[in-house]
């Protein structure tokens, strides 16, 4: 790849990644704090993002794939995105910020595959070269929850100002990204898209099984995303409450979650050799496990350890859980049907499984929250992830019954 090729792809990453950043982990606390939401209102703000990852795969098989260049798609989408965000940062009423968010993540979750196919299409050898690129996304992320977290502005509209400058400024560099022009021809049909073929898998009962436990998995990931940013805040105002809420700097600590994803993500091969798949996700789940249970019983005076350590944690939940989910399912599917697979995760977990999550989590916290002003009960909130946790683990040590090694995983779909 020519060096300016890789700038541009590494500079489009860190933007597509900084978009998102500045206001996901922290839209829970704008929601709450600016526009008084309920939990439940919050919740379903989230959930926008997993219908419009359902709806993603259909418009990139069916539209961007077959019509258009990706990276003029890519541009528009973005520069969509940054007016809508503009709207956003004028919008008071929880119940209308629903609907326009959720016109907002219909221009986004589609631009995630978009940066993807674009990067890919100009490597020889994505396998190799695309980590390095990829990888500017997590440094992105890192980079605008500290910058959100410096400024003080986790609950403010400044974090959908700071997207939306960004996006207009992807949406501008856009166009100038190498040409990825159309790659289908020919008709794409509906059962294609939501991976028909892939479902061959389903014979298997130990894939079955991590197809399930995929989608239940996401259900505490909905509660870290949702949650995790707002419980520490409280943690804090408890323990501290004569200080200044914004000196706690609670998006700093956050990030540290993403720190961790990159060092995992390079200890991930090694753990391949040494453990393989089955060992790796129950790893993973008794992790999962654990933080929640440090996030519930941690505090920020006595026990702030357990606080760090439930964010630190994120990089071992999140990598040897859903990425080796992903190789897990690329070395099962076989060539033939790799990207029908998936494509087919990807729909049960950011669509169905995040989607599901983010509604529970927003009930559950208004279950476990009462008075004015609200007082929030997070050790109780935080037992039922933990709980979903323990149920996904007892399954998997009961009933996944792949080989140790992810070489000797086979398309046999007898196992």
């Amino acid at each position: 790849m020519k060096p300016y090729i890789r700038a541009q792809l590494s500079l489009m990453m860190f933007l597509q990644f900084f978009v998102w950043g500045a206001w996901y982990g922290q839209m829970r606390k704008y929601l709450t704090n600016q526009l008084q939401a309920t939990g439940d209102q919050v919740g379903n703000a989230y959930a926008t993002f997993s219908i419009a990852m359902v709806v993603a795969p259909f418009f990139i098989g069916m539209l961007a794939d077959r019509f258009f260049a990706a990276q003029k798609v890519l541009g528009v989408l973005n520069l969509l995105g940054a007016a809508i965000l503009f709207v956003i940062t004028k919008t008071e009423s929880p119940v209308s910020f629903f609907w326009i968010m959720l016109l907002y993540c219909l221009t986004f979750a589609p631009t995630i595959a978009l940066t993807n196919s674009i990067s890919m299409r100009q490597m020889t050898n994505p396998e190799i070269e695309f980590p390095s690129i990829r990888v500017f996304g997590t440094i992105s992320w890192i980079v605008v929850t500290n910058i959100v977290g410096f400024l003080g502005v986790g609950d403010k509209v400044a974090i959908f100002q700071i997207s939306m400058l960004a996006a207009a400024l992807l949406g501008v560099l856009a166009f100038f990204l190498p040409n990825t022009p159309p790659s289908t021809t020919g008709s794409v049909s509906f059962a294609q898209i939501v991976g028909k073929d892939a479902f061959v898998l389903f014979k298997s009962r130990s894939f079955t099984i991590f197809f399930v436990s995929s989608i239940l998995i996401c259900i505490p990931l909905s509660f870290y995303y949702a949650w995790a940013n707002p419980s520490l805040t409280d943690a804090y105002i408890s323990a501290f409450p004569n200080e200044d809420p914004t000196g706690f700097k609670i998006e700093n600590k956050m990030s540290l979650g993403q720190a961790s994803e990159v060092i995992f993500m390079i200890l991930l091969p090694l753990a391949f050799r040494k453990f393989g798949v089955k060992k790796i996700l129950i790893i993973a789940l008794v992790a999962w496990i654990i933080r929640f249970l440090f996030f519930g019983y941690g505090t920020a005076d006595t026990s702030a350890w357990m606080l760090y350590t439930a964010i630190l944690l994120h990089g071992v939940c999140f990598d040897f859980f859903f990425v080796t989910g992903q190789i897990y399912t690329d070395l099962k599917a076989g060539e033939k049907i790799k990207s029908q697979a998936q494509g087919l995760i990807s729909l049960a977990t950011y669509g169905i499984g995040m989607f599901i999550g983010s509604v529970i989590s927003g009930k559950v916290k208004d279950l476990y929250s009462s008075g004015d002003p609200v007082v929030t009960n997070w050790t109780n909130v935080w037992l039922v992830p933990a709980g979903i946790a323990v149920v996904v683990l007892l399954l998997f040590m009961l009933f996944f019954k792949d080989e140790a090694h992810p070489r000797a995983v086979t398309n046999d779909s007898s196992k």
